[in-house]
């Protein structure tokens, strides 16, 4: 009868000759978690810059809506009133639409800074890992080369 090679005993000699550096997962999760936070602050202060905006054109229309609904002496006053409301409604719309296109652009510009200099990072430390790697599994060929020789 032949005997059945323990191939478990096998893969735990192969995986004990290639060192494995738990340091660049360490690495590695410091960087994800930096980026994470400052991502976060980016959208946190977009998300105050935007609740600025939306609350300085709520009190504006409430503004003008209490100057348009203030009892007047002539009928064409209240026509007056709706059309200058009117005018001030789509101009702070705009000037809305134009402070909400800021935050926008500038969470971009920090958004795609911010992902250049991660991609960076992550690419140094890759490097850095593959070289530490490399260097050890030469060492331990080098061993288990001159191990078998002997």
């Amino acid at each position: 009868m032949t005997n059945t090679p323990d191939f478990a005993k096998v893969m735990q000699d192969m995986m004990a000759s290639f060192p494995v550096d738990s340091s660049a997962m360490q690495n590695a999760f410091k960087t994800q978690a930096a980026l994470a936070e400052k991502m976060s602050k980016v959208a946190l202060e977009a998300a105050e810059k935007s609740t600025e905006i939306t609350a300085k054109l709520a009190k504006d229309t409430l503004a003008k809506m209490a100057d348009m609904t203030k009892a007047k002496s002539e009928p064409t006053e209240y026509t007056k009133a709706a059309t200058d409301f009117a005018s001030a409604a789509a101009e702070m719309a705009a000037e809305g639409m134009a402070a909400f296109a800021e935050v926008a652009k500038k969470v971009q510009m920090e958004t795609v800074e911010l992902m250049l200099a991660a991609g960076k990072d992550m690419s140094e430390d890759a490097t850095a890992a593959v070289k530490k790697a490399t260097a050890e599994v030469t060492t331990a060929a080098k061993k288990a080369t001159s191990a078998a020789a002997k």
